[in-house]
């Protein structure tokens, strides 16, 4: 996880935790609304997580420059920045004269946005932009907007100066009200790994191809062009069905133009006790069912499959160093928490466990016909009963080819199956962008 710098003028939960209407509404504010939580600054010492609960280790850095070109499918005033760290971690912003910017703040631990030239003017629609990096850059991202996003910068507690983002969770945010998606990458010099996720929030259809020096391609199309609209649609549809907060996970501006979709994970950390019973009889029904018969969960890896059975409010696995409690809403919407927290000491047999056990709770497979065997059931079983996460549900319905983790765990899959949104591979000679749909 990225280290937290601990600057809040106000706090996220006391912003996001306001009566909004349906949906939430984006309201742009100040620097006086800005809120550093450890989903928005890039510091010193941060490194991003990318969703499979792996991080890239990066080689030391060499100097190999790479091009990224971007195809605008989406609209005209379309704008590209690039964050990340440079080979001694420092955190930088690629300038529009192609190389680092980077910041200084003030010491005062007040906010700074930067005013150096860091947005890159993308072509008209249906043309193609290129970069280039002049070296390595990790922890990185690749923003793509419709308008200009505002960056600032404060001291970390390293005393460098860091780069604060913008806020998807936040609709006070000085960049709310503008539409905006990223792609996360690594770039050592050599290897590469980039990676599309709506794990936090869906914001703009964004797609990625990666060549590599050897010819080969890899492509993850992302979302239709269009997504954003037809998901929040799909989660007004939902709270139609049964009456849960679903159409508030949609962020829109006052004018009613869709701007993103929050994921439950995120919306909840605003929002404590939002969805708080929804999976309580769910729950309930699994620890009965699994009192009286072995749930078998396939490791995947050396610790092969475990035989576990529920007792006393806990499930026990055989092997595994310790029991997993009940699961609240909170723990199967972030699977990071509760049960589903890892701990340096715990072995591979729990380590196996957590990803498949969570991502059966929150694709609501464990009661299904052939669910006593985690995971064992196709995508087809996903989500197919409720409740369920109706989010990654709508989400997997707008992807163009099925791929992009909408969940931390969302690789968990029977052999052969693989949803993550991920390209990676050594020598690459370029990483292609769209926003607004593939070509």
């Amino acid at each position: 996880m990225r280290g937290v710098f601990g600057l809040a003028v106000a706090t996220l939960a006391g912003l996001i935790g306001q009566s909004f209407a349906d949906p939430t509404i984006a309201r742009p504010g100040g620097v006086d609304d800005i809120i550093i939580t450890e989903d928005n600054i890039l510091n010193s010492t941060s490194v991003r997580e990318f969703t499979t609960n792996t991080i890239l280790k990066t080689n030391a850095a060499l100097a190999g420059a790479f091009p990224i070109s971007v195809v605008n499918n989406f609209d005209s005033g379309m704008y590209m920045y690039l964050t990340g760290k440079d080979s001694s971690g420092v955190p930088v912003l690629l300038g529009a004269n192609g190389q680092f910017v980077y910041p200084q703040a003030d010491g005062t631990g007040v906010p700074q946005e930067i005013v150096a030239n860091v947005a890159l003017p993308l072509n008209a629609k249906g043309q193609t932009t290129q970069v280039v990096l002049p070296q390595a850059l990790t922890s990185a991202r690749i923003w793509l907007a419709r308008g200009q996003l505002k960056f600032y910068t404060v001291r970390d507690g390293n005393g460098i100066s860091a780069i604060v983002e913008p806020s998807a969770a936040n609709p006070n945010d000085p960049s709310a009200g503008i539409q905006w998606g990223f792609i996360e990458f690594n770039y050592d010099g050599t290897t590469i790994y980039a990676n599309i996720s709506f794990v936090d929030f869906v914001g703009i259809s964004l797609g990625m191809g990666l060549t590599l020096a050897s010819g080969a391609q890899q492509i993850v199309q992302g979302l239709q062009g269009g997504a954003v609209d037809n998901i929040c649609s799909g989660m007004k549809q939902q709270t139609s069905a049964d009456g849960q907060i679903w159409d508030q996970l949609c962020v829109t501006s006052s004018s009613g133009q869709a701007l993103r979709v929050l994921s439950p994970n995120l919306y909840v950390s605003g929002n404590p006790g939002q969805f708080g019973s929804y999976y309580d009889d769910y729950i309930n029904q699994v620890w009965n069912q699994y009192a009286g018969q072995d749930l078998v969960i396939d490791t995947q890896g050396a610790a092969g499959k475990v035989e576990c059975r529920t007792s006393n409010n806990q499930l026990t696995c055989a092997g595994d160093n310790r029991a997993y409690p009940k699961p609240t809403v909170v723990d199967i919407w972030g699977c990071n928490s509760g049960p589903f927290a890892i701990i340096d000491s715990d072995n591979e047999v729990h380590r196996g466990v957590v990803p498949r056990l969570c991502a059966a709770f929150t694709r609501s497979t464990l009661l299904l016909s052939g669910g006593n065997v985690q995971p064992s059931l196709g995508a087809s079983s996903y989500y197919a009963v409720s409740p369920t996460s109706h989010y990654s549900r709508v989400v997997h319905q707008y992807e163009v080819n099925g791929l992009g983790y909408a969940f931390p765990y969302d690789d968990v899959n029977p052999d052969g199956e693989n949803a993550s949104g991920t390209v990676a591979g050594a020598d690459p000679t370029l990483l292609k962008v769209t926003v607004g749909g593939w070509s």
